[in-house]
């Protein structure tokens, strides 16, 4: 699975409003197109969506910018990624009402790649805006185990 440019800017927007939630001032535009290289129009087209979804609120003028409007631990990114992405269809065959495949009656191939898809999305449901942007000394996370035996002559 890829992420569209979209979905990329709007989870950056998020976490960076998320981690300057303390701040008196709130965000702009500029701010986060200067630290990101992004075009201000796009993110502009962002913010707005962001806003109408009730994520962000938005001040014009001078002294405005943005704030979330709801905590970061409130804000689920499996949601997010949800509202932003507009095709999770993997394959060709995903589409409603293709049967130009011949192997349709044979085929496990879409079964397997839609449970790939939902498997994916609850990994994303389990995270809130929160979890990125937490500090790495908060978050423990345990490496993996290694399950290969080790070289011979070589230390542990």
């Amino acid at each position: 699975m890829r992420l569209t440019q979209w979905t990329d800017y709007t989870l950056r927007v998020l976490m960076y409003c998320a981690a300057c939630q303390a701040r008196d001032e709130p965000v702009t535009i500029t701010e986060i197109a200067d630290g990101h290289g992004i075009s201000r129009s796009h993110l502009t087209k962002i913010v707005h969506q962001l806003g109408a979804q009730g994520l962000l609120e938005t001040t014009r003028g001078r002294g405005g910018g943005m704030r979330l409007l709801q905590d970061a631990e409130a804000i689920n990114i499996g949601a997010v990624v949800r509202q932003t992405e507009t095709d999770f269809h993997m394959v060709e065959c995903f589409e409603p009402g293709n049967t130009q495949c011949g192997l349709s009656q044979h085929c496990r191939l879409k079964g397997v790649l839609h449970q790939a898809t939902a498997s994916y999305l609850a990994v994303l449901d389990a995270v809130t805006l929160a979890d990125l942007i937490a500090p790495a000394a908060t978050k423990r996370v345990q490496a993996p185990v290694s399950r290969k035996a080790p070289t011979p002559g070589l230390p542990r």
